[in-house]
């Protein structure tokens, strides 16, 4: 009797480690259903390789230097100068769906204080005050509404896109435990674990876009002086607002015992590198095999990665190329 109940905690563990969680959104399309699930059945076998920047210039290097073109393909919605692109950033992502990518967008939102165009020193890498904070994130105050402005305007490009019917590894507020963006450095329940909720409640049961699938994408801890980034689970908003924790990794920063971090933090949710300079080892990749996805940082490709680099990942036979696997149809 004992053996017996020992083999059926062991089978509860075991099916608990390896359930596929729904999306966090309960209307999510069909689309977003079908990738999330697609992520779970390769979770710890494979990985999707990734890479970041608008038009064919980063795209076309990939398949330079690799005979192969990414699987998954990341973009911003960041304003250029005087210049909204999100309506080139809607155009292209369809585009690129219908050509089979995986679409991840983000976002490097301009401080509510202030008004468009968003300079990157001056607004998105700027700070508020702590009065400015509680007044952000208090329903009705002035700096409230613009927040809700701002947000409405990104909503609307998404709209598109989910009329389009494609759907998006949505990453907001990344890198949010890192010391250099507005929305940075804020833990507990009042600093961005509440942006992101308030964002969360604005676009699912307000404007319902169901075509998004949350992607928290902090930055790996590092203690770098002036360029600090805290540990993971300070930040975290909680399972039932995520869908996939994320990592962005630069100055090879891949540790073992952040990783550790992410996989504990998570419970058996997919987990990725939302962003990265270097590209990883191939044994690092094996030593932290669950990662779904890489996204190479625009030109990072060429500035930070050798050709041979690039190559000996894209040659893995873990890696997921573009038109290896049909994601959007598996079953």
């Amino acid at each position: 009797m004992k053996n017996i109940l020992v083999f059926i905690i062991l089978l509860l563990s075991i099916n608990a480690a390896s359930q596929n969680y729904k999306p966090v959104n309960p209307n999510a399309t069909a689309e977003a259903r079908k990738i999330l699930d697609y992520l779970y059945q390769i979770n710890g076998k494979s990985i999707l390789a990734g890479q970041h920047g608008g038009g064919n210039r980063f795209l076309d290097s990939v398949k330079a230097i690799t005979g192969k073109y990414p699987a998954l393909w990341g973009s911003d919605f960041i304003w250029w100068g005087t210049k909204d692109n999100g309506q080139n950033v809607v155009n292209e992502a369809i585009k690129r769906y219908k050509e089979g990518y995986l679409i991840t967008l983000m976002w490097h939102q301009g401080r509510p204080t202030d008004d468009p165009p968003y300079g990157w020193k001056e607004s998105i890498q700027a700070k508020l005050t702590d009065d400015e904070w509680n007044q952000l994130i208090t329903p009705n105050t002035p700096l409230n509404k613009k927040w809700l402005a701002q947000i409405d305007v990104v909503a609307s490009y998404l709209k598109q896109l989910q009329k389009a019917g494609v759907p998006v590894l949505w990453r907001p507020y990344h890198e949010m435990n890192g010391v250099w963006f507005w929305w940075g450095n804020r833990p507990g329940t009042n600093g961005v674990e509440k942006l992101w909720k308030m964002m969360f409640d604005r676009y699912v049961n307000y404007h319902h876009l169901d075509n998004l699938l949350w992607i928290w994408g902090a930055n790996g801890p590092r203690d770098i002086p002036a360029d600090e980034a805290y540990t993971y689970k300070n930040f975290y908003p909680g399972a039932k607002f995520v869908d996939i924790l994320g990592a962005d990794i630069y100055h090879f920063d891949y540790e073992q015992k952040d990783y550790n971090e992410l996989v504990k933090l998570a419970k058996g949710k997919i987990i990725a590198l939302t962003e990265v300079g270097e590209l990883p080892k191939p044994e690092i990749l094996k030593a932290q095999p669950k990662w779904a996805w890489f996204m190479v940082w625009t030109s990072w490709l060429w500035t930070d990665n050798t050709p041979q680099r690039v190559k000996e990942i894209y040659a893995r036979p873990e890696t997921i190329s573009l038109g290896d696997v049909n994601y959007i149809k598996q079953p």
